[in-house]
C-alpha cells in the first residue's frame, strides 16, 4: 500500500511551541496558573484546587506532580471553548482526543466515535466519579473512525453537571480494567450548593443553517451535617446543515438529492450528583442521570429509475429518512468510610444502559410493492414508514476498594486493594415485519420482479430492520482482583505498581500489570514513565451483533451486507474463530520543566503495541466472473445461498503499534487587574498496522483486512493535533483564542485503490466575554473562525462521488464540514 510521508518537519514545529507558548488556559493540560483549577470540594465550585485523582489509589496529587501525564479541563475551560456537546469540547481543548464528523452512517451519525490517542473507541475508558462508564449500544459498522467497535457515548453527559474533567494519557488495563489501553477519562460531576447557575445559548453557520438553541440549570442544597444534592437539567436543538453538491449523475437536470452535514438533534438530560453524611467518619454517595436525544438524518438518494425505488410513489427518486432516538441512563449508589490510621473504604453498585432505536421514514419495501397478488396483478401498496429495531445495552459494575499506609520496615507504603464484579449485556430485537421481510410471507421461493426486472429488493430502503433472526438477548460477567502499591524510596523518587487479575466467563482469564517511576532531582525538573501490559476484552456488541444492512460495494453500487456473529453459520464456514481478548505494551517517558513560578513545559514520549486487535473485516464479495466449480469460487458458495451480496465479521485479524509525543507549555504573566495565560499543546501521532492475519482457510490477511481498512486505522485520524490559546482577562472583559492544527487525514473506503487525502488544515475559535457582575456575564463568539473547509474530494480519481454530491470529506472528518459557527451566550448565576 503506498504510504504519504509524514507531515512535518518536525524540528521546526517544537521550535514554533516554544515561540508560541500558546494559547487556551491550561485546556486540558498540566498547569499551574489559575486556569487550571479545578474544583473537588463541596460546596464551592470556584476552590481553587489544583489536583487530580486519576491515575493513582494514593492521595491526590497536582498535575505537574503525577507519574503519567493527566491533563485537566476545569469550568473556565468549558466556558471559553464555543462547542456544547461534551464530544467537540474535548476535541478542542485535548489534542490527544478526537471526535470524527460523521454523515450518511445511520446510528453513528447520532454517536459519534470518540477516541484517544489515536486509538478506537472501545480502547478508551470513560469514568464518572471515578466509576466505570458504561458502553453505548451502538457498533459502528459504517465506513468511518472505529469502525466495528462500541465505544462510551461521551455526549450523553450533559456539561451543566461537569465540574472539570481528568485525562489520563496512559496505558492503566492494570489498574481500571478493560478498554483503558488508551487511557482514561474521569469526568467529576458538580457538588456545589446553596447557589443556581443558568446558562443560555443561539448559535447557527454562516450558511444560515445549523442554527443552535441551548438552556441549562444546575443547583445545589445541601442535606444533614454536611451532605448535598446537585441537580442539573439541560436541553437543545441543533438543526440540520446541507454541504452537498450538485447530483450529475442520477438527475436530470442536475440538482442537490443529498444530505451531507449535521443531522438534526434534540437532546434533554437530568442527572444529579448527591452525598449524605451516616456519621463523621462515613457517607452515603449517589450519582447518575437519563437523557434522549433524537436525531433525523439521511440514507443515500434512490433515483426514479433504480430498481429500489418505486416511480408511482417516488416519481423524482427518493432520500430515505433514519430516525434515531438514544436514551440513555445510569446510576450509582455507593458508601464509604474513613477508618483507622488513614485507611478508607469505598463500596459501590452502579447500573448503566444505552438503548438505541431506528425509524424510517421516506421509504418504501419495493418487495411488498411488487409481490404479485393471488389472481393477478400486483399489490401495489407499502407502508412508506416502520420501526427497524432497537439495540440494547445493559452494565452493572459492584466495587469494592481498601486502600491506605501500611508500615513496612519503616517505609510507608500506599496500597490499594480491591474486587470488582461485573455483568454485561446486549441485545437486538427485530423491526417491522415490513421492515426487513421479503414480500409479506417472506418467502424466497416466491419471484418479485422490480422495475428493472431484477429481484426485488427486501426491506426498508435506507435502514433495513433487524430480523428475529438477528434478535439476542445475551451476555456475559466477569470477576476482578487488584493490587495497587506506591512507595516514596525517597524524597526525590517515586515508584509505583499495579497487578490485576481478572476472568471472564465466557473466554477465560488474564493478568496484567504495570509500574511507573517519578524522580524529581530538583525542584524545577522532573522525570516520569511507565511500563505496562493490558488488555481489552471483546465487548457483547462485538460478540452478539448481526445484521443485514444496504451498504456499498466495491464497485460502488448499494448492497445488502451480512453482519454475522461470532459462532453463526457464515463466520463458521470462513474458519473464523471466536474472539478473544486484545493484548498491549505500552511504555511511556516523560519530562517535567518548571523553570519559573509562572511557566511550566511537559514532555512526553509512548508507544503502544497492540496484538491480536479486533476488528470489523472488510466486505467480503463473492469471486466475480465464472465460476466452473464451487472450490473454485469459494466465497460465492458460502455468500450465494445465504442471497446476500457481501458479508463481515469480527475477527481478531491485526497487529498494530503506535508511537506518539506529547508537548505542552504554559506562560502566566499577571498585571494589576489583569492576567494573560498563554499555552500550547503539540500532539504527534503515528499508528501503523504491523501484520494482518487471517485464521480462515478460504481468506488471505489481506482479505479479511484489505488496504482501504488499513488506511483507515493508520491515516484516519490527524497524526498531528496542536492546540495553541491566549486567555486575557482584564477588569470584566475577557478575551480566548484558540488555534488548532488538524493534520491530513486519508480514506480510500469508497475509492480504492486511490487513496484520497484530506489536508492539514488551522481552525481558530474566538470568543469575548463580558462580566456585568460577578454572576452575570455574555460572551459572543464564533467556532472556525476563518470558515475552513476540508479539502474537496478529487474529482477525477474519487469519482463517482464528487459527482453524486460529495464536496468535502466522509469517511474520516476531524475538522467537519459546517464551516463558521457563530454563538451568544448568557450564564448568570443566583
Amino acid at each position: 500500500m503506498t504510504r504519504r510521508p509524514a507531515c512535518h518537519p518536525f524540528r521546526q514545529t517544537l521550535l514554533a511551541t516554544a515561540l508560541l507558548a500558546a494559547l487556551t488556559p491550561a485546556s486540558a493540560q498540566e498547569t499551574t496558573g489559575p486556569a487550571a483549577t479545578a474544583t473537588t470540594t463541596a460546596g464551592d465550585e470556584n476552590t481553587p484546587a489544583r489536583v487530580v485523582v486519576l491515575g493513582s489509589r494514593s492521595s491526590a496529587k497536582t498535575a505537574l506532580d503525577t507519574a503519567a501525564p493527566v491533563g485537566l479541563i476545569n469550568a473556565k475551560d468549558m466556558q471559553t471553548a464555543g462547542p456544547l456537546e461534551l464530544g467537540k469540547l474535548l476535541q478542542t481543548l485535548d489534542p490527544s482526543f478526537n471526535f470524527s464528523t460523521t454523515f450518511i452512517s445511520d446510528g453513528t451519525d447520532i454517536i459519534r466515535p470518540a477516541t484517544l490517542r489515536g486509538l478506537g473507541p472501545d480502547q478508551l475508558l470513560v469514568l464518572v466519579n471515578g466509576k466505570r462508564r458504561h458502553q453505548q449500544a451502538l457498533v459502528n459498522v459504517q465506513q468511518t473512525i472505529g469502525r466495528g467497535s462500541a465505544g462510551t457515548d461521551i455526549n450523553a453527559i450533559p456539561m451543566s453537571a461537569i465540574s472539570h474533567i481528568e485525562v489520563l494519557r496512559d496505558g492503566a488495563a492494570a489498574q481500571y480494567g478493560s478498554d483503558a489501553i488508551a487511557g482514561v477519562i474521569n469526568i467529576v460531576l458538580k457538588s456545589q450548593v446553596k447557589e443556581t447557575q443558568v446558562s443560555s445559548s443561539i448559535g447557527t453557520t454562516s450558511e444560515g443553517d445549523g442554527d443552535m438553541i441551548s438552556g441549562s440549570a444546575n443547583t445545589g442544597f445541601g442535606i444533614g451535617d454536611g451532605g448535598y444534592v446537585n441537580l442539573s437539567v439541560e436541553g437543545r436543538r441543533r438543526n440540520e446543515t446541507n454541504r452537498a453538491g450538485i447530483d450529475t449523475l442520477r438527475v436530470n437536470p442536475p440538482r442537490v438529492t443529498q444530505r451531507i452535514g449535521d443531522s438534526l438533534a434534540k437532546d434533554a438530560f437530568l442527572w444529579v450528583n448527591s452525598a449524605l453524611p451516616t456519621s463523621k467518619d462515613g457517607e452515603l454517595y449517589a450519582f447518575g442521570g437519563v437523557s434522549k436525544r433524537t436525531g433525523d438524518s439521511a440514507g443515500f438518494f434512490r433515483p426514479r429509475e433504480d430498481g429500489r425505488n418505486v416511480p408511482a410513489v417516488y416519481p423524482n427518486g427518493f432520500l430515505p429518512n433514519i430516525m434515531t432516538t438514544v436514551k440513555d441512563a445510569s446510576f450509582a449508589l455507593g458508601y464509604r468510610h474513613e477508618l483507622d490510621n488513614d485507611w478508607k473504604f469505598d463500596t459501590s453498585v452502579n447500573h448503566g444502559r444505552s438503548q438505541l432505536g431506528f425509524h424510517e421514514r421516506e421509504s418504501i419495501n419495493v418487495s411488498y410493492w411488487y409481490e404479485p397478488r393471488p389472481g393477478g396483478g400486483i399489490y401495489a401498496e407499502s407502508p412508506l414508514e416502520a420501526d427497524t429495531g432497537t439495540l440494547k445495552f445493559n452494565q452493572t459494575t459492584v466495587n469494592a476498594d481498601l486502600r491506605g499506609p501500611i508500615d513496612l520496615g519503616g517505609r510507608k507504603i500506599s496500597l490499594a486493594v480491591g474486587a470488582e464484579y461485573r455483568r454485561d449485556n446486549y441485545a437486538i430485537e427485530a423491526g417491522d415485519p415490513v421492515s426487513y421481510q421479503y414480500g409479506r410471507t417472506n418467502n424466497p421461493a416466491i419471484r418479485i420482479l422490480d422495475q428493472t426486472g431484477g429481484i426485488a429488493a427486501s426491506g426498508a430502503q435506507g435502514f433495513p430492520g433487524y430480523t428475529p433472526s438477528t434478535e439476542v438477548d445475551d451476555g456475559r460477567h466477569n470477576i476482578a482482583l487488584y493490587v495497587d502499591a506506591e512507595h516514596n524510596l525517597t524524597d526525590k523518587l517515586l515508584v509505583a505498581g499495579a497487578v490485576r487479575y481478572e476472568r471472564y466467563s465466557d473466554f477465560g482469564s488474564t493478568t496484567t500489570g504495570k509500574l511507573s517511576m517519578r524522580y524529581d532531582p530538583t525542584r524545577t525538573l522532573g522525570l516520569r514513565g511507565s511500563v505496562s501490559t493490558g488488555f481489552r476484552a471483546p465487548s457483547v456488541q462485538q460478540k452478539f451483533y448481526s445484521s443485514v444492512s444496504t451498504n456499498l460495494n466495491a464497485a460502488g453500487v448499494l448492497t445488502e451486507t451480512l453482519t454475522a456473529r461470532e459462532g453463526s453459520t457464515v463466520t463458521r464456514a470462513f474458519g473464523i474463530a471466536p474472539l478473544k481478548e486484545e493484548t498491549s505494551k505500552n511504555a511511556s517517558v516523560g519530562i517535567v520543566l518548571r523553570p519559573l513560578p509562572n511557566f511550566s513545559v511537559t514532555a512526553d514520549l509512548y508507544r503502544i503495541d497492540i496484538d491480536d486487535r479486533i476488528v470489523f473485516s472488510s466486505n467480503i464479495a463473492p469471486e466475480s466472473g465464472t465460476c466452473a466449480t464451487a472450490a473454485a469460487c469459494p466465497i460465492r458458495a458460502i455468500l450465494d445461498p445465504l442471497k446476500v451480496g457481501q458479508a463481515q465479521f469480527f475477527t481478531n485479524a491485526i497487529d498494530t503499534s503506535t508511537d506518539g509525543f506529547d508537548v505542552v507549555a504554559e506562560h502566566t504573566t499577571r498585571w494589576p487587574g489583569s492576567t494573560l495565560v498563554l499555552s500550547g499543546q503539540l500532539g504527534f501521532n503515528k499508528t501503523e498496522v504491523e501484520a494482518r492475519r487471517s485464521q480462515s482457510p478460504v481468506l488471505t490477511g489481506a482479505q479479511l483486512f484489505d488496504d482501504a481498512q488499513v488506511t483507515l486505522i493508520e491515516r484516519g485520524q490527524p497524526r498531528q493535533h496542536h492546540v495553541v490559546a491566549a486567555d486575557y482577562t482584564t477588569g470584566p472583559w475577557n478575551v480566548n483564542t484558540r488555534a488548532s492544527y488538524f493534520g491530513e487525514v486519508q480514506g480510500q473506503g469508497f475509492t480504492a485503490p486511490f487513496i484520497q487525502t484530506w489536508e492539514a488544515k488551522w481552525l481558530v475559535d474566538m470568543s469575548v466575554r463580558y462580566a456585568f457582575t460577578k454572576r452575570l456575564t455574555l460572551a459572543v463568539g464564533a467556532n472556525n473562525l476563518f470558515d475552513t473547509y476540508p479539502t474537496e474530494w478529487d474529482k477525477v480519481r474519487a469519482a463517482p462521488f464528487p459527482q453524486l454530491g460529495f464536496t468535502h470529506c466522509w469517511e474520516t472528518c476531524p475538522i467537519g464540514i459546517n464551516g463558521r459557527q457563530m454563538y451568544a451566550r448568557v450564564d448568570w448565576a443566583f
